[in-house]
């Protein structure tokens, strides 16, 4: 990944170090809380809704 700002599809946030899953960026800050995340905790479900994005742009 090239170190121009992007915005995480998570967080919104414009950063420069992330991972990008067919076009769509996630910080990594964001990578490294969605992994810690057990799937009992209350921010999973907004993992998944934010993760769906890639889907749903991809199948646009």
């Amino acid at each position: 990944m090239d170190r121009s700002s992007q915005r995480c599809i998570v967080c919104g946030e414009e950063r420069a170090v992330g991972i990008a899953i067919w076009q769509q960026f996630i910080c990594y800050p964001c990578e490294q809380e969605m992994v810690k995340t057990d799937v009992m905790d209350e921010k999973y479900p907004f993992f998944i809704k934010q993760m769906r994005q890639i889907w749903l742009k991809q199948n646009a």
